[in-house]
């Protein structure tokens, strides 16, 4: 019998629904599942004991649901991920997690068969870091807009708008939970309602009014006295002056 390669847990608060994993699972030999958990705080206590190569994690779960594992777990610790849930609408958050797929239960074992070879292709070559992106809801459905792509971020009551282009995107989360992530892409506070990416800036105006920021194809982004002494030193380390 070939010995497993990698390490599965699986997380579902529904004993019906482990056991489905198990069985299809089963067809699998380089997957061993080494653990089930019945709820998040189980997940949380799981990744750090069995350290497993994948999890495939329920959505909606007793007390931590699937979506504040990832939060509080961070997605650059977690394995890969494959979410289960018996509803499709959860699945722009779920690429937002970064997940490896997103299955709709009852799973059939082609749709399953089809994850698991994605899975063992990662898993063999792991891909490089995936760019930081938010998904965005349009007229035509989601889509993904890259980090690199948008010139500054304002709050919109308790959504953020993210522009790009001249065109404006409204998100489904609020500025503060974007704003970790924008750090991380170059981006640095204007002001207490905007996100600017440094490297879109074009230059920094003085007005009656005070600083402004000129970013983009042309929008002014004001700078608050509070604010201008570190985004000054943002902009200076961005442009390596």
């Amino acid at each position: 019998m070939p010995r497993a390669e990698w390490k599965a847990l699986v997380a579902d608060d529904e004993p019906a629904a482990r056991r489905g994993v198990r069985q299809m699972l089963a067809a699998f030999p380089a997957f061993a599942i080494v653990g089930e958990c019945r709820d998040g705080a189980e997940v949380l206590a799981a990744l750090d004991t069995l350290r497993p190569d994948v999890v495939f994690l329920d959505v909606q779960m007793p007390g931590i649901d699937g979506f504040e594992v990832i939060r509080r777990r961070s997605a650059e610790r977690m394995p890969a991920v494959v979410f289960l849930t018996a509803f499709d609408q959860f699945a722009i958050r779920a690429f937002e997690a970064q997940a490896l797929d997103y299955l709709v239960k009852p799973v059939s074992e082609s749709r399953f068969a089809a994850t698991m070879n994605r899975l063992t292709r990662q898993l063999r070559v792991p891909a490089p870091a995936a760019e930081a992106a938010v998904v965005v809801a349009t007229a035509r459905g989601a889509t993904v807009v890259q980090m690199r792509d948008i010139d500054w971020i304002e709050a919109a009551d308790n959504y953020a708008r993210i522009w790009t282009g001249g065109r404006s995107y409204l998100v489904r989360e609020p500025l503060h939970d974007l704003e970790a992530r924008a750090r991380r892409s170059g981006f640095a506070r204007a002001h207490r309602c905007a996100l600017v990416r440094l490297g879109a800036v074009r230059g920094v105006t003085s007005t009656a009014d005070g600083l402004v920021a000129i970013v983009g194809d042309g929008a002014r982004v004001p700078i608050s006295r509070r604010r201008r002494a570190a985004f000054a030193a943002a902009l200076r380390q961005a442009c390596g002056r």
